[in-house]
């Protein structure tokens, strides 16, 4: 779905999101998720921002997968706190396509729903890249992205008080 299609379900996502990031190791409170979604609609107000949400068979939220292309004002490459060459910095809206979020519900885990949001979320983008951050500590998460195709190119963070998160990269020209 595009940004309008995603703001309009929100609550959706909040609740995959709430539930999914309230787990160790991110451990994300009532407030963080209220703070996440403050930013929800900015976010999918940007240009080329999709989504994708699973339900189950009664219609509830299962997981969801939601990003859009990197603008050439990022400053996501600034958060590394190790510097990548400048021809990787590189950005002109289509060719990095940012992962913002990709999670799925306990119950639900463990069957394939992940990859599947993450292939739909990706078909038919026209991006070189991938781009992603994932907590250092989970460990099912890098592993999924591993076998996926991503690698590790640094780690990152949004100021001096954030988490330090681990950067992963998907080429997608190989």
């Amino acid at each position: 779905m595009d940004g309008p299609a995603a703001v309009q379900v929100q609550d959706a996502f909040r609740l995959i999101y709430a539930e999914a990031f309230a787990e160790p190791p991110h451990e994300e409170t009532a407030d963080d998720v209220a703070a996440a979604f403050r930013l929800f609609p900015v976010q999918a107000g940007r240009p080329g921002f999709r989504a994708v949400l699973a339900r189950d068979a009664q219609g509830k939220p299962i997981g969801m997968a939601y990003g859009h292309p990197v603008p050439p004002d990022t400053t996501w490459w600034d958060e590394l706190t190790r510097p990548v060459p400048d021809a990787m910095r590189r950005e002109d809206g289509r060719c990095t396509f940012g992962l913002m979020e990709l999670a799925v519900r306990r119950p639900w885990r463990r069957q394939g729903v992940a990859r599947r949001l993450h292939d739909m979320l990706l078909d038919g983008i026209a991006a070189e890249r991938v781009l992603l951050n994932v907590h250092p500590a989970s460990r099912a998460a890098p592993a999924a992205y591993r076998t996926w195709g991503y690698h590790k190119i640094g780690e990152a963070r949004r100021d001096e008080a954030a988490p330090l998160r681990d950067v992963m990269l998907l080429d997608l020209l190989t």
